[in-house]
């Protein structure tokens, strides 16, 4: 591994010095920032997913700065896209949660977050999430390199690349660009056909079979490649074509209501199945996971802890020694910083959780920043279960309350601002991991990115905010237009606990399947995000994986099988970037008021006209377009 470390050379080697952490990059890094995090907010809120934005923000980077501003630098670009997709991260983080506090105040009379508060408990999370991720990057991103993928980061950094060289590179993603914002904006934008594609089986009672037929999805596969797609398939089966009809049949047969839902059985689909049942199921097998993947991390982490350490002893004179490429952000500042924002939340009022809460944040905080790290170094930023460690610190965060006497509304509150905390710590700590790989393949410096990572923390922060509490007053929390699905589960788990009624039967469930697949040889991890999330995202993650898997299994010369897998990796960046910008602009257009409703009614003049089968149809084309744009390459004799 070390040989293989020290072989690597990055995009733009360690001693050459260029224009990285500039005015012009912070300003463009802002901006992005608080437009990604506004726009992700409210998709987010409206579907419970939000879109990656490092590949969007080094996109419109390149526009801006190389194309109007016609500066020539790759790592002012990457800079840039770190500031703007720490935006986004923390506005995700903070959706998921939050939000309960405003259906509580809505259905229970409880005081309304203010705007002070969000604001706080955006800050902490955001530069905790920084703080306690960044010893971890030697052991992760440098020491892991050719071992985890980091799809999204690694996708980016080729888009930074293909940008920089120009030529074929440059053609093939901005082909892959436009084809995937097409697609995007004809599904989701005209809505010509539908996104998401479902059949029930008739033979089969309660079973269903589906994909949302994304550009994203299909490209994330590729990159990630059929093993671990198949492990997400796999979880994904298990739910939707086991456990999932059995419930359905034994319901037929019990005419109770059983917690969480709020009607017999018998009179439940599918799909309320999924909502009300093996969702919990997902959230046990994948706080298991998180759980025991950090436990076979911690000969690694503490490791990394140790060397992190060793660099207090270093002096401004052995510092001039370090490689630009390997220059951290002061472990002084680290430490000084995490002490800091712990005391002051178990101290003060502004997040109510006193020190017991102080104490849970800053272990479990540790924990998942570090699970969430390596995860999406596996199945990528799109699929990190940041809502499923949530429910898990939840979980554990109510029972503690409410054995110490900390219940009622206050506990409930209190579970809520840890769990948000929480949140906002593993969504940063994943992307920044993402964005440190990128830094990693282009020659970036990571002390640099660290500061912008912070810096676009700070942005999002103080506006998310102001985004959520307009949101809320315009349609509120938990209506048919801003459903807020996960902030609804969470709310659901904290008063299960706090009344004694979670139903803990599936989560233990959810922990003997994990069990049980972890003794098989399987990685876990992945098989539970599988089954927590419905299988319309796995089954296309698993045709790039399948497309990915039949050109690595080709026998051909090793030169013309990498340009032929780059080919792939570039086009599918390219796909991914395309439906992140489309994405981003039809949120935008979701707010805009016009005298027919908003923008986005306006422009949905199609009325899903094409059907399910259009939608297939043309998904069938967009994998056979990946194909020819891998198998296909044309090579240099």
């Amino acid at each position: 591994m070390e040989k293989e470390i020290q072989k690597f050379k990055p995009y733009i080697s360690a001693d050459k010095v260029m224009p990285e952490f500039t005015i012009t990059a912070i300003i463009v890094g802002v901006f992005m920032a608080i437009i990604f995090g506004a726009a992700n907010a409210y998709i987010g809120l409206r579907v419970g997913m939000t879109i990656s934005a490092s590949i969007p923000a080094a996109v419109i980077s390149m526009g801006i700065i190389r194309g109007i501003m016609k500066r020539d630098s790759i790592l002012e670009n990457n800079m840039v896209q770190t500031i703007g997709s720490a935006g986004e991260s923390l506005a995700a983080g903070a959706i998921f949660t939050i939000p309960a506090l405003f259906i509580w105040a809505n259905e229970l009379g409880m005081e309304q977050p203010n705007t002070l508060r969000i604001v706080i408990i955006a800050l902490a999370g955001g530069a905790l999430g920084v703080f306690l991720m960044l010893p971890l990057r030697k052991a992760l991103i440098v020491n892991e390199h050719g071992v985890l993928p980091y799809p999204e980061g690694t996708a980016c950094a080729e888009v930074l690349i293909a940008g920089e060289t120009g030529g074929s590179k440059a053609k093939t993603v901005f082909q892959g660009l436009g084809i995937g914002s097409a697609f995007k904006f004809i599904t989701d934008g005209i809505k010509l056909f539908p996104s998401e594609v479902e059949w029930a089986l008739p033979f089969y009672k309660g079973a269903a079979v589906g994909m949302d037929t994304l550009p994203s999805l299909l490209g994330v596969g590729f990159i990630v490649g059929p093993k671990i797609s198949s492990f997400m398939l796999s979880g994904a089966i298990l739910g939707w074509l086991v456990l999932i009809p059995l419930m359905v049949h034994l319901g037929q047969f019990i005419p109770d209501i059983i917690y969480p839902a709020s009607v017999p059985m018998s009179e439940l689909g599918y799909s309320e199945m999924w909502d009300f049942y093996l969702r919990y199921i997902g959230a046990g097998a994948v706080a298991f996971g998180g759980i025991f993947s950090l436990i076979k991390s911690l000969p690694l982490i503490f490791r990394t802890f140790k060397e992190a350490m060793g660099g207090l002893r270093d002096t401004a004179g052995t510092a001039t020694a370090t490689l630009r490429t390997d220059e951290d952000m002061s472990m002084k500042i680290v430490i000084i910083g995490i002490i800091a924002i712990v005391v002051f939340i178990g101290v003060t009022d502004f997040i109510p959780v006193g020190i017991p809460g102080a104490l849970i944040i800053a272990i479990f905080g540790f924990f998942f920043a570090a699970v969430s790290a390596r995860l999406v170094g596996l199945v990528g930023s799109t699929n990190n279960p940041v809502s499923g460690m949530t429910i898990a610190t939840l979980l554990i965060t109510a029972l503690i309350f409410r054995a110490i006497g900390f219940d009622g509304h206050e506990g409930m509150i209190g579970a809520i601002a840890v769990g948000s905390v929480i949140c906002i710590i593993a969504a940063m700590a994943g992307d920044m991991s993402q964005d440190l790989k990128t830094g990693f393949l282009v020659g970036a410096t990571p002390r640099k990115q660290q500061y912008g990572e912070l810096i676009g923390a700070v942005a999002s922060a103080l506006v998310i905010g102001f985004v959520m509490i307009l949101l809320n007053e315009a349609w509120g929390f938990g209506s048919s237009q801003l459903p807020a699905p996960q902030a609804t589960l969470m709310k659901l788990v904290v008063e299960g606990v706090m009344s004694g009624e979670l139903p803990w039967t599936l989560i233990f469930m959810g922990i003997g399947i994990g069990i049980f697949v972890e003794l098989l040889g399987i990685q876990v991890l992945p098989f539970a995000v599988g089954l927590y999330l419905p299988i319309h995202l796995s089954t296309p993650i698993m045709l790039g994986g399948i497309i990915r898997g039949l050109l690595d299994k080709r026998k051909e010369e090793a030169s013309i099988l990498k340009q032929k897998v780059d080919g792939g990796v570039l086009f599918s960046s390219g796909l991914i970037a395309g439906e992140g910008l489309i994405g981003i602009l039809l949120a935008i257009f979701a707010v805009i008021p016009t005298a027919a409703g908003n923008l986005g009614e306006t422009i949905a003049v199609g009325n899903l006209a094409l059907g399910q089968w259009g939608s297939l149809i043309f998904f069938v084309g967009l994998a056979y377009l990946l194909i020819r744009k891998s198998f296909y390459v044309k090579t240099e004799k």
